[in-house]
C-alpha cells in the first residue's frame, strides 16, 4: 500500500514538467545576473547601482511571494504559472532595450515578479504531484532549477555578450516556449481544481512532525539562520563572480560566464544529490553538512589561483546546493498543511537575504574591492553549525481532507 499525500501517487510526469517550468524560469533570472558585465559597461554603471538593480529585482521576487503563496493556497487557478513567466517576458523584453538605470530597475522588476509567482506555485503543484514522497519530488523540481541557472550563463555567453544587449530579447522568445511548456500543467491542474471543488477527492494523509508549537518555531529560526548564511554567501558568488574573476585574474567577460556555468552547474549537481541523500540518512545531517561542509572550501577560494578557485567553487555549488531542498522540505514537514506560505516564505527569504547581501556587498566592493568581499564572506558558511539545533523529528501520518 502507498504511504501517499495523494490518492493518485506521485505523478512523474508533472514533477517533470513543473521541473522543466523551474528550468525556464531560473534560466532567465541567471541571465540578468549573466548579463550585468555589458549592462554595466553600456550605462556606465558603479558596482553600487548594480547592486541597487539586484536588490530592486530581489526585493520584488521576495517580498510578493508568501503573499502569492498565501493568495495561491486560498484561490487556487491553473493560470498563475503562466501569468508568472508573461511578466517575466515583459521583463526581458524592457532590460533588452533599456537606456538607464531608471529603465533597468523597472525590467528586473518584471522579472522578479514572475519569479516571485512562479515558486510558490510550481512547489505547491510539486507537492500535490508527489504522492507523498516529497523529498524526491523537490528534488526533481529544485534540479530543474539549477539546471536552469547553470545554463544561462552559457546561453548569454554565446548570445549576448559577443551581440550586445538588445540580443536579450531572444530570451523573451524563448519565453513564449515556456508558455507552450506548461500547457500540460495547466490542464491537470484545472482538472484537479474541479476535484476539489466538486468534495470527490478523497482524504489525504499528511505527515506531521511531532514537536510542541514553540519547538516548531524555533526549528523554523534555525532555519532561517541557514538560509541566510546560504543565500548571503550566494549572493557573493552568483552576483559578483564574473567581475572578481575579470579583476582578479584578467579573464574576458566570456570566459568569465563560463565559469560561472561551471560553478552554476555544480549547484544543479548537489541539489540532485541532496534529496536522495536526505531521504535516506534524515534531512537535518544534509543540512549541517552542506553549509557547514562548505566552509573549508570557502576559506580556501580567495587565496587561491585560477585553476583552483575554478575548482573550489565547484566544490562549494555541490555542497551548498545540497541544502535547500533538505531546508524547504523540512519547514513543509513542521507546518504540513500551510505549503504555499512556507514555500513563498522560504523562497522569498532566500530571494530577500540575496537582494540585500548584493546591494551591500556592492557598495562594499566600491569602497575597498572584490577580492575584500570574498574574504569578508568566506567565513559565513562557519554559521551552518546552528543547524545542530534541530531536532531529529519523527514524522506521524494524520488525515485531512483535500477539498478546499
Amino acid at each position: 500500500m502507498k504511504n501517499s499525500s495523494s490518492t493518485e501517487g506521485t505523478s512523474i510526469s508533472m514533477l517533470l514538467y513543473l521541473s522543466l517550468a523551474h528550468l525556464f524560469n531560473d534560466a532567465f533570472q541567471s541571465t540578468v545576473s549573466a548579463v550585468y558585465p555589458v549592462i554595466k559597461d553600456n550605462l556606465s554603471l558603479t558596482f553600487g547601482q548594480v547592486g541597487l538593480s539586484v536588490l530592486v529585482y530581489q526585493l520584488c521576487a521576495s517580498v510578493f511571494q508568501p503573499i502569492f503563496g498565501i493568495f495561491f493556497d486560498k484561490r487556487p487557478r491553473a493560470w498563475y504559472l503562466s501569468a508568472g513567466t508573461t511578466s517575466t517576458m515583459i521583463g526581458l523584453l524592457m532590460l533588452a532595450f533599456a537606456g538607464s538605470l531608471y529603465w533597468v530597475m523597472g525590467a528586473v522588476a518584471f522579472i522578479g515578479l514572475g519569479s516571485s509567482v512562479i515558486h510558490p506555485e510550481a512547489s505547491r503543484l510539486t507537492h500535490f504531484a508527489s504522492g507523498g514522497r516529497h523529498g524526491l519530488a523537490q528534488s526533481i523540481f529544485q534540479v530543474g532549477g539549477n539546471f536552469g541557472g547553470s545554463i544561462g550563463p552559457l546561453l548569454a555567453a554565446a548570445i549576448v555578450a559577443p551581440y550586445g544587449q538588445r540580443y536579450i530579447a531572444v530570451f523573451a522568445g524563448i519565453a513564449i516556449i515556456s508558455l507552450l511548456t506548461k500547457s500540460p500543467i495547466v490542464a491537470w491542474y484545472r482538472k484537479k481544481i474541479q476535484l476539489m471543488r466538486s468534495g470527490t477527492v478523497k482524504k489525504a494523509v499528511v505527515h506531521r512532525v511531532r514537536l510542541p508549537k514553540r519547538k516548531i518555531y524555533f526549528s523554523l529560526a534555525v532555519l532561517l539562520v541557514l538560509i541566510f548564511s546560504k543565500y548571503v554567501y550566494m549572493a557573493s558568488l552568483s552576483n559578483f563572480y564574473t567581475f572578481y574573476l575579470i579583476e582578479k585574474f584578467g579573464v574576458t567577460t566570456q570566459q568569465s560566464q563560463l565559469f560561472l556555468f561551471a560553478l552554476l552547474f555544480a549547484s544543479a549537481v548537489g541539489t540532485l544529490l541532496g534529496g536522495p541523500i536526505g531521504d535516506r540518512f534524515g534531512r537535518k545531517y544534509v543540512i549541517w553538512v552542506s553549509i557547514l561542509g562548505t566552509a573549508p572550501f570557502s576559506l580556501m577560494m580567495p587565496y587561491a589561483n585560477l585553476m583552483w578557485t575554478c575548482v573550489l567553487s565547484v566544490a562549494i555549488g555541490v555542497v551548498l546546493s545540497s541544502a535547500f531542498s533538505a531546508i524547504l522540505v523540512y519547514a513543509q514537514e513542521l507546518l504540513p498543511t500551510k505549503i504555499g506560505l512556507i514555500s513563498g516564505l522560504f523562497f522569498g527569504l532566500a530571494f530577500g537575504i540575496a537582494g540585500i547581501a548584493a546591494a551591500v556587498l556592492g557598495n562594499v566592493a566600491d569602497a575597498k574591492s572584490l577580492a575584500y568581499v570574498y574574504k569578508l564572506c568566506s567565513f559565513i558558511p562557519l554559521l551552518g553549525a546552528v543547524a545542530a539545533f534541530l531536532p531529529n523529528v519523527k514524522r506521524t501520518p494524520r488525515v485531512v481532507a483535500s477539498k478546499r
